[in-house]
C-alpha cells in the first residue's frame, strides 16, 4: 500500500513539473514576444480562454494534491483524473502556437503504461479517441476550420500508441512471470540444496548427526577450545549387550532400538550441544559451554532414562548403555581427548556396564551413581 502511495506522489510531482515548466514557458514567451497573437492575448475578449485554462491546470494540480493528502481511497482515479484534465487543458493552452499540440492528449494514456495496467489503458485509450472526437467535431472544426486529415492523423496516433502500450504491459507480464518462475525455481533449488546437505549430515536411521559431520564439528569446537577457553566435554556411549539383541529378535529390532535410544538422547540434550551416531551402536556426544559436574549430570540423565524405557518388542527387556566422558583439557588434542573417552567408556563396559565413567577413572575402579553418587574428578 505504502508503495502505491509513493508512485502516486511521484506521478503527481512529475505533473507539476511539466505544469510549472509550462507556465515558465509561457511567461518568457509573452515577455520576449512581440507577435500580434500575444499583443491581442489579454485584450478584452479575446484573451479570457487562456487565462481560465492556466487557471484551472493549476486548481486540478492542487486539487489532486489535496485529495492525496488527505484522502485515503481512490488515489489512483485522483491521479487519472487529474492528468486527462490537465492534458486537455494545456493542448487548448499551446494549441494556437505550437504545431502538435495534440501530442499532449497522449499523457493519460502514458499512465497506464507507467502503471501497467492493461484494463485501464484501454479505458482511456477508448475513452480518448471519443473525447477528441467531440472536441474536434464541437470546437476545433467549426470555429477553427481544422482540416479532416489532422482529426484522423490525431486519431490514429491514438491508436497506434494504445497498441504499443499494450504490447509492452504483455512482454513485461511475460517477463515478470517468467522472473517469478525463476525465482521459484531458485527457491526449490535452495531447498533441495538444504535438504541434499541434511542427509549428508544426517544419519539416516537415526537422525542424529553422522560419523563425518560429528568429526568436522568437533574439529571446530576443539579450535574455539584453544584459541578462546571454550568449555568442553566429550561422551562415548555405547548399548550393552547390543549384539544379543539382534541375534536373538532381528535386526528389525536392533534398529528399532538404536531409532528410541537415540531419541531419548536427542531429547535430552541442551541447544549447545551435539549428538550423533559414531558407529554401529554406539553414540557420541559434545558438550559445549558447561562445567563437568553438569555433563557427568546430563549423561548420568540419559544413562538412568534409556535404562527406564520399555521395548514390547524385545521382550520388555531393560536396554542399558554404557558412558565414558572425558573433559577437554588444553594442549591435550583430538587423539588424547577420543583416547581418554574410549578409555573411560571401556572401563565402563568391563566394570558391569549400565555405568558412567570418567576419565580419571583408572582401570578397576568403575563407578555407578547407584552406588556411588559422588562424582570422580
Amino acid at each position: 500500500m505504502q508503495s502505491a502511495e509513493r508512485w502516486h506522489r511521484r506521478i503527481l510531482y512529475g505533473y507539476w513539473i511539466i505544469v510549472l515548466c509550462l507556465l515558465l514557458a509561457q511567461f518568457l514567451y509573452m515577455l520576449y514576444s512581440r507577435s500580434a497573437e500575444m499583443e491581442t492575448i489579454f485584450s478584452p475578449g479575446k484573451g479570457h480562454m487562456f487565462i481560465v485554462c492556466n487557471l484551472m491546470i493549476v486548481l486540478s494540480m492542487a486539487s489532486a494534491e489535496v485529495w492525496l493528502r488527505r484522502s485515503l481511497r481512490y488515489h489512483k482515479q485522483a491521479v487519472v483524473v487529474c492528468s486527462f484534465v490537465v492534458s486537455y487543458l494545456m493542448y487548448f493552452v499551446l494549441e494556437p502556437y505550437v504545431d502538435g499540440a495534440q501530442m499532449m492528449l497522449l499523457m493519460p494514456l502514458m499512465l497506464a503504461l507507467i502503471y501497467f495496467d492493461q484494463r485501464l489503458l484501454y479505458s482511456l485509450g477508448a475513452f480518448s479517441i471519443v473525447f477528441y472526437a467531440g472536441v474536434y467535431f464541437g470546437l476545433e472544426r467549426p470555429l477553427l476550420g481544422k482540416p479532416l486529415l489532422e482529426f484522423v492523423l490525431v486519431e490514429c496516433v491514438y491508436v497506434v500508441f494504445a497498441l504499443t502500450a499494450q504490447a509492452v504491459i504483455l512482454r513485461g507480464r511475460e517477463t515478470r512471470e517468467y522472473l517469478e518462475q525463476l525465482t521459484k525455481s531458485e527457491q526449490e533449488l535452495m531447498v533441495e540444496r538444504a535438504i541434499s546437505d541434511k542427509l549428508l549430515k544426517m544419519d539416516a536411521l537415526t537422525g542424529l548427526y553422522n560419523h563425518k559431520t560429528f568429526h568436522e564439528y568437533l574439529d571446530s569446537l576443539l579450535e574455539q577450545c584453544e584459541n578462546n577457553g571454550l568449555r568442553l566435554q566429550l561422551a562415548l556411549m555405547d548399548i550393552d549387550n547390543f549384539k544379543q539383541v539382534n541375534d536373538r529378535y532381528g535386526h528389525w529390532v536392533g534398529d528399532l532400538v538404536l531409532k528410541e535410544v537415540a531419541a531419548k538422547m536427542g531429547s535430552l540434550i541442551g541447544l549447545n550441544d551435539f549428538a550423533a551416531r559414531y558407529g554401529g551402536e554406539e553414540f557420541a556426544v559434545i558438550f559445549t559451554d558447561k562445567s563437568f559436574q553438569e555433563a557427568y549430570a546430563a549423561v548420568e540423565q540419559m544413562r538412568i532414562s534409556i535404562a527406564a524405557m520399555c521395548h514390547p518388542y524385545a521382550g520388555n527387556k531393560p536396554i542399558t548403555v554404557s558412558i565414558g566422558l572425558c573433559h577437554y583439557q588444553l594442549g591435550d588434542g583430538k587423539e588424547l581427548l577420543f583416547r581418554k573417552t574410549d578409555d573411560s567408556l571401556y572401563t565402563a563396559k568391563r566394570g558391569g556396564k549400565n555405568a558412567v565413567v570418567t576419565s580419571a577413572v583408572t582401570s578397576g575402579e568403575v563407578h555407578k551413581l547407584t552406588e556411588n553418587p559422588q562424582i570422580p574428578i
